[in-house]
């Protein structure tokens, strides 16, 4: 009886260990990765004259005038969740529903900002650029973030190091590929500093 005793609490332990393991890997059902690590590039296609590369576990871009990495797919309803670092100077972004892939504007495309030192603070970090504002602006230069973001019909909500910057309905774009921007300093159109994406993952609504 002893013995039966035993191999029931192995079966339960068991069978535990494996409803565990199915829970936790569940954690992540329906998310893609399209960048992890030093992989991935593969996943977009180059706009402008940035000098996108590997190096260092992170895709990464520090020269040039500016570009983008356009994502070759296309989508309407999605949650996306990137890893980044940026310089205090880094002018760069993530762009939703792009309407135009060729030329890429924030009037064009949701730019969900990565600015610290942008000119008109109200649009720098954490907000959506002309149709979301931000007060009193986060800042990410020097360090490791990570931006959780909702595009689910009209509702954009941005979250960034685990608090809430946007959430606001617009029903201007409704779907597209989305970018991971390298961008210059205006007025005098220098290069921004250093954007690095350790990984970029996306799921469909």
């Amino acid at each position: 009886m002893k013995r039966w005793s035993v191999i029931a609490a192995a079966l339960l332990v068991s069978a535990f260990a494996v409803f565990g393991c199915a829970q936790m890997s569940g954690q992540d059902s329906g998310w893609t990765t399209l960048i992890d690590g030093t992989k991935g590039m593969e996943n977009f296609y180059p706009v402008g004259d940035a000098n996108w590369r590997a190096e260092g576990g992170a895709i990464v871009a520090d020269k040039g005038k500016g570009g983008h990495l356009v994502s070759k797919n296309s989508y309407r309803d999605f949650q996306i969740r990137a890893e980044f670092w940026a310089d205090h100077n880094t002018n760069s972004g993530i762009f939703l529903r792009i309407t135009n892939p060729a030329k890429i504007t924030a009037v064009d495309a949701y730019e969900v900002n990565i600015f610290d030192e942008r000119p008109g603070p109200e649009y720098g970090t954490g907000a959506i650029v002309n149709y979301a504002k931000v007060s009193p602006m986060p800042k990410a230069g020097g360090k490791w973030n990570t931006y959780d973001i909702t595009a689910k019909g009209e509702q954009l909500i941005v979250v960034l190091n685990g608090v809430e910057t946007v959430n606001i309905r617009n029903d201007k774009m409704s779907q597209g590929p989305f970018s991971l921007q390298f961008g210059n300093i205006p007025p005098k159109d220098l290069p921004g500093g250093a954007i690095k994406w350790r990984k970029v993952q996306i799921r469909p609504l």
